[in-house]
């Protein structure tokens, strides 16, 4: 389910009003609202090797 309400609150914070939202591309969204220069998505791997390394207790 595409969470509409959000990504339109996110637009809206952004400056672009609805009509303005209605006409975007999946790509002109994507480029909105991606984080340059940001962090990739850690990988399921990652976590379970510092799971290992740091348990809870």
């Amino acid at each position: 389910m595409t969470p509409w309400g959000e990504m339109l609150r996110t637009a809206t914070r952004l400056g672009v009003g609805p009509e303005g939202f209605w006409r975007l591309s999946l790509r002109e969204w994507r480029m909105m609202t991606e984080r340059p220069g940001g962090a990739a998505p850690m990988a399921r791997e990652d976590l379970m090797r510092m799971t290992e390394a740091w348990p809870d207790e």
